[in-house]
């Protein structure tokens, strides 16, 4: 059977899968019940669930994990004798951020410029739409060809480790014979890529203590220690006047050995003013995929408006570091809690507390499985081949799947190209690149399923 009606079937879908993504994006599925009702979450969960059960999964399960959130489980059997392919996505979403700087709601998807706006829309309830897209393109063609296996995570943007625990506890509900995790993107839009290795994480929240009560700073400022201005000297400790991570005993030096980022390109991604001068040194890629990064998330001081002439008893922080494969988050995790606490200034009280941990990752990417996704590629994007590449985010899971099933190939797609603006205000996903990475991941799994008929 040739690919064109696969390709065609997955275009008269597109207005389903708008619809559908409109209804999903709704859902201020953040999993911090501190920021959005967690009945936001339990509604998505619902919503996935709904959706694998009029697609006639069986044992469709909300799976409670340990860190108080819900994955969506479901299994579709196949004919046979057929391999099983795990289908991977998350439902949870970043914070909107600031939701006056979005150019439309953010949780309402919003056609604009050729794209879909909304949180969410690529990162990653996109990536569940296009997990049904590619199966329904095959229903509509002949039937799926293999068994499929669908975990969407709930909190997998908080990096609380419920799946991970789940699926450590539960170690045959996911078995496979390859994963294909639905939460990446293509190098830029247009050009096919798998991502080859993910950089891990950790994630800590520092407090620092300097006073009983805040102070006039008239009164005492000059003498006693501000720690509001401790922080600020702690936080500048984690990197060099070129911007370069330094934290005591990280290993900063890697290089990346692949598909290079030029400079002028990674300026126009990431949006960089003109004028303004990247941090860090090596390549582009060297420092996004192959170096650890700091950065400060959060911090806790008082707002402008409103402000008094005050001193500062106490301030908060949340610092998260990525961490490249070749080195280990939980050592990682060791180095830097001994760097702030070694460098605290005048003697401030220090606690440091851990809220999140995630291996980096890396593929095999010579594995029979991605001949047929090369072979899929080929087809979706007609006269490119397909590449791969690093990506500087982490995802825990495959840690974890990996460990749990050292024989499973796992291959890593996605909506998240560079113009998606992940994380961001004005997230958006190319509806282009859901169509044809849907139509990828459909072939893909036909020619996975011949593969292993031969």
């Amino acid at each position: 059977m040739t690919a064109r009606p696969i390709s065609e079937t997955v275009a008269s879908l597109m207005p389903r899968a708008k619809a559908e993504l409109t209804e999903l994006v709704a859902f201020r599925s953040v999993a911090d019940p501190a920021q959005f009702p967690k009945s936001e979450c339990e509604g998505a969960a619902r919503w996935v669930a709904d959706a694998l059960l009029a697609e006639d999964f069986q044992d469709v399960a909300l799976l409670d994990t340990p860190d108080g959130t819900q994955s969506v489980y479901g299994y579709l059997p196949g004919p046979a004798g057929a391999p099983t392919v795990l289908l991977y996505a998350h439902y949870d979403v970043q914070p909107p951020l600031d939701e006056s700087a979005w150019l439309s709601p953010p949780f309402e998807l919003t056609e604009r410029d050729g794209r879909w706006f909304g949180r969410g829309a690529a990162d990653c309830k996109g990536g569940f739409i296009m997990h049904l897209l590619a199966l329904r393109a095959l229903k509509a063609n002949g039937g799926v060809p293999v068994s499929v296996k669908v975990i969407v995570e709930g909190s997998e943007e908080q990096g609380t480790g419920g799946l991970e625990q789940y699926a450590e506890a539960h170690p045959e509900l996911l078995t496979a014979d390859t994963i294909v995790i639905g939460d990446t993107g293509n190098f830029r839009v247009g050009l096919p890529t798998v991502t080859a290795t993910l950089r891990g994480m950790t994630m800590l929240r520092v407090k620092l203590d300097t006073l009983e009560g805040n102070l006039h700073s008239g009164q005492f400022g000059g003498a006693a220690p501000d720690a509001l201005a401790a922080m600020i000297e702690l936080l500048a400790s984690l990197r060099a006047a070129d911007g370069t991570t330094t934290v005591d005993g990280l290993t900063t030096d890697t290089e990346w050995d692949g598909l290079q980022y030029p400079e002028d390109e990674f300026r126009k991604d990431a949006k960089v003013l003109d004028g303004v001068e990247l941090i860090g040194s090596g390549t582009v890629a060297d420092r996004i995929w192959a170096r650890p990064a700091v950065t400060v998330i959060g911090i806790d001081c008082p707002p402008v408006v409103g402000a008094t002439p005050s001193l500062q008893a106490s301030a908060r922080a949340q610092i998260s570091l990525r961490v490249p494969p070749g080195q280990d988050a939980a050592e990682a995790t060791k180095l830097l809690t001994a760097h702030l606490e070694s460098h605290a200034p005048w003697g401030a009280r220090i606690a440091v507390e851990q809220v999140g941990q995630g291996q980096p990752f890396r593929a095999d990417i010579t594995s029979p499985a991605y001949t047929s996704m090369a072979d899929a590629m080929r087809v979706a994007y007609p006269g490119e081949e397909m590449q791969s590449s690093g990506m500087g985010g982490s995802i825990p899971l495959c840690n974890t799947l990996a460990s749990l099933y050292p024989d499973a190939e796992i291959l890593l797609i996605g909506l998240s190209e560079p113009e998606a603006q992940i994380h961001a205000v004005n997230e958006s996903v190319s509806p282009e690149e859901l169509e044809r990475l849907s139509v990828a991941e459909a072939l893909f799994l036909r020619n996975y399923a011949e593969s292993k008929n031969v």
